[in-house]
């Protein structure tokens, strides 16, 4: 048995039935790790072997004594270098933090812990999550396993690498402008990004002017990010927009038909966005499996002025980016160390008026309008999780897609803001893979805080494909 290959669920299931112990899952995956994260270098800041090892001993006691913390119990995991972690450095990517070790962990890394999971590293990351491009002066670029040359994507794409690559068996990510979606799609594993609010963020020194990003499970298969949800989900009072529940219901089955089931092809938005060759028609092919499970799939149209989004996107980022990292900007000895996209940022934000922010607001609340009219007809609506394969991971980003010049260091993934603006819940799920072998993914949004809904009929599209056995040569 190769314990590496197993589901995170099938891992668990061993774990807690004595098949293996807590050592031998965790000898394996530091083995793997050691024999293919150099080619890689997705995981980030791992621990001393010794001591995982005498973690994972103290995890194998526990359950002699019939002690089991919860379905991640013995299970190792690295989180993304964006989230607090007091007992591993958490550099955010950037030479500014690179020793940093925060005083307490986020939310979620405790609720990891309390249910069992042993915490080997982080996951690599952009600097301070900026990009979907998986490189920083700290650690450099996180490589595709499908081709080491080209980009594992971002912000998560650390932990999507890792996933595809069998170093870990599940993860954790974090989204704001497409990280769970776009690294999911680019190494043909599965991202969801939850409702927001459906995973707490924090604890942090500003908890109530967020609601764009927002943490989320990755993995294999829809099973595991469902149980790592219901890890990650739930209320606490120092998240105040946290919704109500404890995560439990993502823990159950998730067998329901989706004959019946109306779906909107939204394409490339009434030709507003542009797309490399090959991406539209791979995800369209992929809507096939939909029709051959009694779902109804139609294309639809936003009817709604998309420019005007995206300008509302790029100022809201502006002040909220800005917010987090301004006082770094400020001072001149920390500002030498951002680059050049960071500063942009701060910038473009200092440059704002306070009726900038409320216009971009209003354009907000116009467009959710417009969407929520959409979801009266239909129950699901997809997008590509992306607008370009996976390029060159030497270049910074793409600069041009089908003739036509990228204006920002993001436009290039403005596919995903629809959801991000809105705070919708969505999954990327593999569609496929190019004539190069490059794979693509197509995201299915759900209605408001219609995550599980949204993670049935993920199931579901997962059972009629074929796309997640297909592991990359790195991982044979």
């Amino acid at each position: 048995m190769n314990i590496t290959e197993l589901s995170a669920v099938s891992l668990s299931e061993g774990i807690r039935s004595r098949l293996f112990s807590c050592r031998e899952v965790m000898i394996a995956f530091l083995d793997r790790i050691e024999a293919v994260n150099p080619k890689i270098n997705a995981i980030v800041s791992l621990r001393e072997r010794e001591d995982l090892i005498a973690e994972a001993d103290e995890r194998d006691r526990e359950l002699d004594q019939g002690m089991c913390r919860g379905w991640l119990h013995g299970v190792p995991m690295a989180v993304k270098d964006l989230a607090a972690t007091k007992t591993i450095p958490t550099t955010l990517g950037s030479p500014i933090f690179r020793d940093f070790r925060p005083t307490e962990n986020s939310i979620m890394v405790d609720r990891l812990v309390d249910a069992g999971a042993i915490l080997i590293g982080k996951t690599n990351t952009p600097e301070f999550g900026l990009g979907s491009h998986t490189y920083n002066p700290v650690f450099g670029p996180t490589r595709n396993p499908y081709d080491p040359t080209k980009t594992a994507g971002g912000s998560s794409g650390g932990a999507a690498a890792a996933l595809a690559a069998r170093l870990i068996p599940v993860s954790d990510g974090s989204d704001m402008m497409g990280s769970l979606r776009n690294p999911a799609g680019y190494n043909n594993v599965i991202g969801f990004r939850p409702s927001y609010g459906r995973v707490p963020s924090g604890p942090a020194p500003e908890i109530f002017l967020d609601g764009m990003a927002t943490d989320g499970p990755m993995g294999r298969s829809v099973r595991d990010v469902a149980m790592l949800l219901s890890v990650q989900a739930g209320y606490d009072a120092r998240a105040p927009q946290s919704l109500d529940g404890n995560g439990s219901e993502f823990a159950g089955a998730l067998d329901s038909s989706i004959k019946g089931s109306r779906i909107g092809w939204l394409g490339d938005l009434d030709g507003h966005l542009p797309f490399e060759e090959g991406v539209l028609e791979l995800c369209h092919a992929a809507l096939g499996i939909f029709d051959t499970m009694g779902a109804k799939v139609d294309p639809v149209s936003t009817g709604f002025d998309l420019e005007s989004v995206w300008k509302a996107w790029v100022t809201l980022r502006h002040w909220r980016v800005a917010g987090r990292i301004g006082p770094l900007y400020d001072d001149p000895e920390k500002r030498k160390h951002l680059k050049p996209e960071a500063i942009w940022e701060v910038e473009s934000a200092k440059a704002l008026a306070l009726e900038d922010i409320q216009a971009a607001s209003a354009v907000r609340s116009a467009f959710h309008r417009a969407m929520l009219r959409l979801f009266e007809k239909h129950d699901f609506l997809i997008l590509p999780s992306a607008q370009v394969f996976p390029f060159d991971v030497d270049l910074d980003w793409p600069k041009e897609i089908a003739g036509r010049t990228m204006d920002t260091y993001h436009r290039w993934m403005e596919v995903v803001v629809p959801v991000s603006l809105l705070g919708l819940p969505a999954i990327s799920m593999p569609a496929g893979f190019s004539e190069d072998g490059l794979p693509m993914g197509i995201q299915i949004i759900g209605r408001p805080r219609a995550d599980l809904k949204v993670l049935e009929i993920a199931n579901a599209y997962e059972r009629a494909t074929h796309w997640l056995p297909h592991k990359p040569a790195i991982a044979e």
